[in-house]
């Protein structure tokens, strides 16, 4: 669908985040003049629609009934699209879509890199731009990692390459690409998809418009989904790029040394290499790209080394929102005395493996925090391990105990393993929290390098 097919139909946008003013935007730029409705809290009402007098603007939110009164719904991605109205206003022929959609169908030319998993995705996204501009190519950067297509909608150059992050809430919304990567599938945003199967197929509808896939090949499961795609690349095998002997190799030869990247830990070898594959997958020279690696800007709030406060190392992860993603945090530190902070908003995932893991390889202490806090604290404390634990309500709270807790020159790490809106708005807004509370400056460490045109 083009924007254009709006004109002469009853239009709403529902939801006034990036996503909703990019839509907005977007609609005015092609039709100046086309009657909207906005569906939006009592707060963001306040400049939502100034000065445009053809939105109308609704603070309540719509149910099966008003959603039905209209043509057509550009939702934005944080609403599921499994709600009971959204539902039934589809029955009786509502049509819903998105920003990225709607790009889509603006764009049929582009040539499209789409970057989707259930971790490490926008570090893949981001690598992958920086990999093919130190190519020499024009590359936008965009989607899910933090700006919306729709805001590059008429750029003063086409880019060679568009590469784009597709959350699970996305992927059923694009259409034709160059090159999809599933980087990884585990188990998220329950809440929006209702189950884990539903969620793995939403994810992996990207495979049925990807005219090349790439896949994370030390996923069983993944390996199995993917086995009918007519153009599958591997990575994480020895028959694609894969991690040994310290260094990412790519059919017997050595082609980077792990030590000269930026990025910590196995799992982000393990994204160098699904960036790698992605370019060689999308017709580029990934063994002269791989070089460019060693000057990538690490995205914030994912392992993000502050500095030293208060006789500390602090560590902003909180873009972990998994169980797995913590214990993959806790893995890239080996031998030191780290305190992690744990828990935030409770989507009920499964932390039986967590207690498991720091059972047998204990940190010096974990401090619980947030909704989940108290469930997490309960298992923890029955299943034992060696190491100190300790339940706050918050995170300003945490950071306090873990000062207490943490022996001078030990890491005090941020790696929640659960959502953060019980407390924040995002994981960015707590991380730049984590940062302050240390002392450092949030607005020199939060920002994504890279994201646009270039």
């Amino acid at each position: 669908m083009r924007i254009a097919d709006l004109t002469g139909r009853r239009v709403a946008v529902w939801g006034w985040g990036r996503e909703g003013r990019a839509a907005v935007a977007a609609v005015r730029t092609r039709l100046p003049h086309q009657p909207l409705t906005l569906f939006c809290s009592e707060t963001e009402a306040a400049g939502a629609g100034a000065p445009d007098t053809d939105i109308r603007i609704v603070t309540r939110a719509p149910d099966a009934e008003v959603l039905a009164g209209f043509d057509l719904i550009i939702k934005s991605p944080g609403i599921s699209a499994y709600r009971t109205e959204i539902l039934a206003a589809r029955a009786r022929g509502t049509l819903f879509t998105s920003g990225t959609a709607l790009w889509f169908g603006e764009r049929p030319d582009a040539r499209v890199i789409a970057v989707t998993g259930t971790k490490g995705k926008s570090t893949v996204t981001a690598l992958v731009a920086h990999l093919l501009r130190a190519l020499g190519w024009r590359v936008a950067l965009a989607g899910n990692i933090g700006l919306p297509l729709l805001e590059l909608l008429d750029p003063p150059l086409t880019p060679d390459w568009w590469v784009v992050e597709l959350s699970s809430f996305q992927t059923r919304e694009a259409a034709a690409v160059e090159v999809g990567v599933v980087n990884n599938l585990g188990e998220e945003h329950l809440d929006w998809h209702g189950s884990r199967e539903c969620y793995a197929a939403d994810k992996l509808a990207l495979m049925a418009v990807a005219r090349r896939l790439v896949v994370n090949a030390r996923q069983p499961d993944l390996l199995e989904r993917s086995a009918g795609h007519a153009d599958r690349r591997l990575f994480g095998t020895e028959v694609g790029w894969e991690l040994r002997d310290g260094a990412l190799w790519r059919a017997g030869r050595r082609a980077f040394e792990l030590a000269d990247s930026p990025l910590p830990g196995a799992h982000n070898a393990l994204n160098a290499c699904a960036a790698l594959a992605a370019v060689e997958a999308a017709g580029e020279d990934a063994f002269a790209a791989a070089a460019a690696i060693a000057s990538f800007q690490p995205l914030p709030h994912r392992l993000q080394p502050l500095g030293e406060a208060g006789g500390l190392v602090w560590i902003d992860d909180s873009i972990a929102t998994t169980p797995q993603a913590t214990l993959e945090a806790l893995a890239s530190l080996p031998g030191r005395a780290v305190t992690v902070l744990v828990g935030g908003f409770d989507r009920h995932l499964d932390w039986s493996g967590f207690a498991a893991a720091v059972r047998g390889h204990p940190p010096h202490a974990i401090i619980t925090m947030g909704a989940a806090g108290p469930r997490i604290h309960a298992l923890l404390a029955e299943t034992g391990g060696a190491y100190r634990l300790q339940a706050c309500d918050g995170l300003d709270a945490a950071v306090m105990s873990a000062r207490a807790l943490a022996p001078p020159g030990g890491v005090l790490l941020l790696s929640p393993g659960a959502p953060s809106f019980d407390e924040f708005h995002d994981y960015a807004e707590r991380g730049r929290h984590f940062a302050a509370l240390a002392g450092f400056d949030p607005a020199r460490i939060g920002s994504i390098q890279g994201l646009g045109i270039g």
